[in-house]
């Protein structure tokens, strides 16, 4: 049965969050990769903790402390400056190119953003990449201030669409964010773009894509 409606993971998923340094980390000296891959990994350890610490801090907040982390660890020195570009940069990654294709290819269902951004943030990425007729809601952590995995998150998308969470394909590349929406009650799509191994995290995706515009496609195959 095709969904009644569609949620997407922001970052990973439709924007590309190794996007901001490629763009805005010229002039820093060091691994840029390096940078990018850890800076994106203290985030994610940051906003676990703090869901399991209940100590929310929102994800501006977070990010920025994790790209300092991420700086020290790695002993890149970086100006002031510097960091303030990558973080203003934040504000406007880039879409993956099959994120247009496979919205364009949705278009008539309900179509979402659940995310640990902030209003702010994702507000200003749907703006800067133009797509801001494709969502009905844009679903922001802040109103429950915890993060994912957190059942008290995933619990925003049915009661913003006001449909059942088994209506619902939670659309994500992240396997544990895919895990935590499949443990919610969300139908699930994981959307393994660089062809990682399925990791048993307890609870499998329904569907699994290698990028978001074979979602529409794969639905109509028999299972």
């Amino acid at each position: 049965m095709k969904p009644s409606a569609f949620i997407f993971d922001a970052y990973g998923t439709l924007f590309d969050v190794h996007s901001v340094v490629q763009r805005a980390g010229a002039g820093i000296a060091g691994e840029l990769p390096a940078l990018s891959h850890v800076w994106r990994r203290k985030q994610l350890e940051c906003t676990w903790l703090r869901a399991l610490m209940e100590r929310y801090e929102d994800f501006r907040y977070v990010t920025e402390a994790a790209l300092r982390a991420a700086v020290r660890e790695l002993s890149i020195e970086a100006t002031g400056q510097q960091l303030d570009l990558l973080m203003q940069a934040y504000f406007s990654p880039a879409a993956f190119e099959d994120v247009r294709p496979a919205l364009e290819a949705l278009n008539g269902s309900p179509l979402a953003i659940l995310s640990n951004g902030t209003p702010e943030m994702l507000e200003s990425a749907v703006r800067h990449n133009g797509l801001e007729s494709y969502f009905s809601a844009t679903i922001s952590v802040d109103q429950v201030k915890t993060y994912k995995p957190s059942p008290r998150v995933y619990a925003l998308g049915p009661r913003t669409l006001n449909l059942p969470a088994e209506e619902i394909l939670f659309v994500s590349s992240n396997l544990w964010d895919a895990a935590g929406a499949k443990a919610f009650g969300f139908r699930v799509c994981w959307c393994n773009r660089s062809g990682a191994d399925l990791e048993d995290l307890g609870f499998a995706p329904d569907i699994v894509v290698r990028g978001l515009d074979e979602i529409e496609e794969t639905l109509k195959l028999p299972r």
